[in-house]
């Protein structure tokens, strides 16, 4: 399956927290987007493994996505090497993305930035034919995305642009509740107490798509950084302001 956006974070729950709206508000315009998960989030110290997968799975059909794959990096221990961009290669080869959506440049959490800088290069490194690559035994065409855009995660950083996400933010939250070993809801498991699992963090989620929103006078929003210019073909594209 061709996918116009495919998003790759280093962990289950990345993508929700940062740029599903997004994801959510593309599927409403008629594209078609897809979540790779580099690691299966086994560090997390909530939880475990096949919890994960479960939430994950359910967060991907709140979603709409109709595609969510794991390419089972080692979490917390994965590196920007030959090894995994081949990976993330594969993953890139077989969707061909026009947009790849990936970590925050620099975060708190380290895998997020070393994510980064993998999925960037690989994005690159996918578009040179000499790198040969197969799946299920068939050899990949290179494929090159035409961008690849940060999202911002816990720490927060200047975004180049933000997406309007106020018409399917209720179900960014929902699914981001979706994770319930991970974030507060009522029905969240017993564990020990994490940076993410208090009511405040899912509430600084919240305050920060709403002060995204408000740079663009909309309720709510996601940004992103984008390392390439980014260009329009008309000023139809820009969100209109309150003034």
């Amino acid at each position: 399956m061709k996918l116009d956006i495919l998003a790759i974070a280093a962990h289950p729950d990345d993508v929700e927290l940062s740029c599903c709206g997004t994801l959510m508000a593309e599927i409403a315009n008629g594209k078609k987007a897809g979540i790779i998960d580099l690691t299966e989030g086994e560090l997390g110290s909530r939880g475990d493994v096949p919890t994960r997968y479960a939430e994950s799975a359910a967060a991907a059909k709140i979603l709409g996505v109709p595609v969510r794959d794991n390419l089972k990096l080692a979490d917390g221990f994965f590196q920007n090497n030959e090894a995994s961009q081949l990976k993330v290669i594969e993953a890139i080869r077989k969707y061909q993305p026009e947009i790849v959506l990936c970590n925050a440049p620099e975060d708190r959490h380290p895998d997020h930035g070393r994510a980064a800088r993998l999925v960037e290069d690989a994005a690159f490194l996918s578009g040179l034919a000499k790198i040969v690559t197969y799946d299920n035994g068939v050899q990949q065409q290179h494929w090159r995305p035409k961008y690849v855009f940060f999202f911002i995660q816990d720490r927060y950083l200047n975004p180049n642009f933000v997406v309007d996400i106020t018409s399917v933010h209720d179900r960014k939250i929902e699914a981001i509740q979706a994770y319930s070993s991970q974030f507060f809801t009522p029905q969240s498991g017993d564990g020990p107490q994490t940076y993410i699992s208090t009511p405040d963090f899912l509430d600084s989620v919240i305050y920060r798509s709403k002060m995204m929103g408000k740079m663009v006078g909309v309720p709510y929003a996601e940004g992103f950084i984008s390392s390439k210019m980014i260009g329009i073909k008309t000023f139809d594209s820009l969100i209109q302001q309150v003034t």
